[in-house]
C-alpha cells in the first residue's frame, strides 16, 4: 500500500522528468517503512539529528544505496554529525553553518549535496536566506568554500498561493544554473510538480499521520 502510494504520486502527471520523493520518516519507526526499504526506495528525510542517528546509523550499512536527507533546521553545533550521517542537507541558511559544513567535509573527507534554503516570504519565524542576499551567499558558498550547492529549497507561507513561490524558486534556480528544486510537501506537492520540483518532501501523504515512536 505504501509503495503503491509512492508510485501513484510520481506517475500521477505525464512528466518528462519524474521528481524524487523524499519519504519524511520523522516520528516513524523503521518497521513502518521497512516495506519501502526492501522494495528499493532510497530517499528518506529527517528533521532531528538525534532521531536520525538512532534510526538510520545501522540501517545505512544494510542498504548501500540509501540516501538520507536533512530537511529540518540545522544548528551549527550539530553540523559535524549532519555531514557524517546525511547525504543531502536541504536547510543551508547562514554563513556560519556553511563554514562549519565546509570544515567538517574536509575533516571527514566527505562531500554533501546542499540546498540553499530561501525565505521567499521574508517571514521572521522561518529560516532561510532572503531573496536579495542570495547572490552573495551563493558566491560565498561556491567560490570561498567550494561547497556542493545543487539547488534551492523553500517553504511557502501558509495560506499563500504556493505556485507563486515555487515559480520564484524555479526562476532563481535557472538564473544560477542549478538543476535541483526541493519544494512541495504533502499539502501542495501537485502544485510543486507542475512548477518543476525535482525533490518532494512527503510524510503524511505516504505514511499517514505521525505518532510517537514506541
Amino acid at each position: 500500500m505504501i509503495k503503491s502510494k509512492v508510485n501513484e504520486i510520481v506517475n500521477k502527471k505525464q512528466l518528462k522528468t519524474k521528481p524524487n520523493i523524499i519519504v519524511v520518516s520523522k516520528k516513524f519507526s523503521i518497521d513502518k517503512i521497512k516495506l519501502l526499504l526492501e522494495d528499493g526506495h532510497i530517499h528518506y528525510g529527517e528533521n532531528q539529528i538525534q532521531e536520525a542517528e538512532n534510526k538510520w546509523s545501522n540501517v545505512k550499512n544494510q542498504y548501500s544505496k540509501l540516501q538520507l536527507h536533512m530537511i529540518g533546521k540545522l544548528q551549527t553545533n550539530k553540523a559535524k554529525k549532519a555531514v557524517n550521517l546525511f547525504d543531502y542537507i536541504h536547510s543551508l541558511d547562514n554563513e556560519k553553518l556553511a563554514s562549519k559544513i565546509s570544515e567538517y567535509e574536509n575533516e571527514l573527507n566527505k562531500k554533501t549535496k546542499l540546498f540553499i534554503q530561501i525565505n521567499l516570504g521574508h517571514e521572521s519565524q522561518k529560516s532561510g536566506i532572503i531573496f536579495k542576499d542570495v547572490k552573495n551567499f551563493y558566491e560565498y558558498c561556491t567560490k570561498d568554500l567550494s561547497l556542493g550547492i545543487i539547488g534551492f529549497m523553500c517553504l511557502p507561507p501558509i495560506n499563500a498561493n504556493a505556485s507563486d513561490y515555487f515559480i520564484m524558486l524555479k526562476e532563481a534556480a535557472i538564473k544560477y544554473n542549478l538543476p535541483e528544486l526541493s519544494m512541495g510537501m504533502s499539502s501542495n506537492y501537485e502544485t510543486a510538480i507542475q512548477c518543476g520540483a525535482t525533490y518532494l518532501r512527503l510524510g503524511t501523504a505516504i505514511l499517514g499521520e505521525r505518532s510517537v515512536i514506541g
